[in-house]
Parts: structure tokens; sequence; C-alpha cells
């Protein structure tokens, strides 16, 4: 049985249609990335999933149960703009949340004690969390998001506002919890992060699920061999040489980003687009960024 089950989900607002059939399974254990172009419904999905949205149409399972006010004990949502009181300690944080969900104040002591050590929190006990750095407010929004040992973990852009030291710290403390057999859904714009992390990637254009697979499954869709990324002075003559030689082709924060259906040399390529006003090459592995940008039709801006 999946921990997280979509089927047809569909919403609205006014005019404008956010999910239109979404489909999704999530199996225990696994780590399942949503990633897609802004409007295209990630957050959306994960309201519905956490029971602070209601679907026009379509069903949303956890654990088998229809998602519902008793469903609610079952996720453990860490949002991108973090809920947590300011004025207060970390430790006061997490049993707050604790008593939410109606923990006894013994099991209370014991988790807030035991989310400390594990998050490396305990250093900063005295600390009032206003007084906490983003990354550090982040790593408690996270402990928070388990205080009640979910069965499925929700995480909306976890490392959107943290600096890189932060992020790699984040992302460390969630493939601990992966190995640990947490079931976790994410979403995220970063191609790294999803690839670092993610058990499979579902691609969302439109409302829907494009695309999903393992990252080497959405890689193999990808028919190139090897990417090439061009400088140059002249786009049009450019793009139009390396079309002519069988490379797709597409804008990329301002080079064009070239994909070579045979494995090729840095010197091959050099010599193969020579005459199209380039000043520049670099060569590169097929990634998850070139996967979304081929697969979903994409241009990436930066």
């Amino acid at each position: 049985m999946s921990v997280l089950s979509i089927e047809h989900l569909y919403k609205r607002f006014g005019n404008q249609t956010v999910l239109d059939g979404l489909d999704l399974q999530v199996g225990r254990g696994e780590i399942v990335g949503l990633l897609g172009p802004n409007g295209c419904g990630k957050s959306t999905t994960l309201n519905i999933v956490c029971g602070l949205l209601d679907a026009d149409a379509g069903q949303v399972r956890v654990n088998g149960q229809k998602v519902s006010a008793r469903t609610a004990s079952l996720v453990g949502l860490c949002p991108q703009a973090g809920a947590l009181y300011l004025d207060l300690l970390p430790a006061e944080n997490l049993n707050f949340f604790a008593r939410l969900y109606g923990m006894s104040a013994l099991g209370r002591r014991q988790r807030v004690d035991e989310l400390m050590q594990r998050f490396d929190l305990a250093g900063h006990a005295s600390t009032h969390v206003g007084h906490l750095s983003g990354g550090w407010q982040q790593r408690l929004n996270l402990a928070v998001a388990l205080v009640h040992n979910p069965q499925l973990l929700v995480l909306d852009e976890p490392t959107a506002s943290v600096d890189v030291q932060a992020r790699l710290a984040l992302w460390g403390l969630i493939e601990k919890l992966r190995d640990g057999g947490m079931t976790i859904v994410l979403t995220t714009h970063q191609t790294q992060e999803a690839e670092r992390l993610c058990s499979r990637v579902a691609l969302m254009r439109h409302g829907r699920v494009a695309e999903v697979g393992s990252v080497p499954e959405l890689l193999a869709r990808v028919p190139a061999q090897a990417v090439a990324v061009l400088q140059t002075r002249n786009e049009a003559t450019t793009t139009h040489r390396a079309q002519a030689l069988g490379w797709t082709v597409h804008p990329y924060a301002g080079q064009l980003l070239c994909l070579l259906p045979t494995a090729s040399s840095l010197r091959d390529v050099v010599q193969a687009i020579d005459g199209g006003e380039v000043s520049s090459v670099s060569l590169q592995p097929v990634t998850l960024e070139h996967a979304y940008l081929e697969l979903l039709g994409q241009t990436l801006s930066g």
C-alpha cells in the first residue's frame, strides 16, 4: 500500500485551473520530489495532502485513509515560511506543537529531548528562535514537523531561503530521515536538490504530472549523450548551425544549451561548431536540470 495516494486531483481558483487530474503514488520509505515551474500546482497539492485546502474533485489518501481531520496526525508539514514562535526557545516551540497533537507530558519531554539532540539544537537551547539564523530556524522547523512521529513528511521548498552551508546541513538531515525509512514528499525549484535527495521525481506541468521516474530513468529519456553550453555573439547563426548538426538547442541563462545525440569530446564540439561566432564552449554530462528543460519544454533563465 502507498503511504500517499493521489488520484485524479482537480482544483480551480476562480477561472484558473491549478490542478487538472493529477495522479501520484508515494511508497513507504520513498522521497518523491515535485519539480516544475511556478504555478504548476506543487504547493496546492501539498496543501490538499495536509488538509489545509479542499480539492474540487479527486481522492487523496494517507496510509489508506481519506484525507480529513483524522489524518492530520499522520502528516508532518515543514512549510517554506516557518510557523515558529520567534519569542520562544527551541524546546518551547517543540513542546507547544507536541501539546497540539495531544501528547502526554512525559511523551512531550522525551520527544523534545530526542529532537533537540538529533537536530543539534542543544547548543542553541537558551537562544530565542528570533535570534537564530535562517538555517537554524529551518532546522527547528523540520524538527517541529516531526514532533508527533508522522507517517508522511511534507517539505515545501525546505532549503529555499538558506545559505549554501545551511542547505548542505539540511540535505544531510533529510538523507538521514530517508535512510531511517521516513516517507517524504518535497517541492523544490533546485534540480540539484532533487537529484541528490529523491528516490523519484515527478515533473509537473499545467496541474498534472507530466513525467515521473527515478533520476536515472528521467535522464535516459533525454535524447543526448552529452550537453554543450555555448557562449555566442550571434545566437541566431549559432542556433541554425547547431540544429543543422542534429543538435537540440535551448536558450540557457544567456547562452545556448545543445543536446548532443552522440558522445563527443570538447575538440569535436569546437570543430563542429567552427564559424558559428562562438566565444566559449563547455561540455557537461546530462543532469536532471537538462531533463527538466527537455521533458517539460521549459526555458531556463538562470
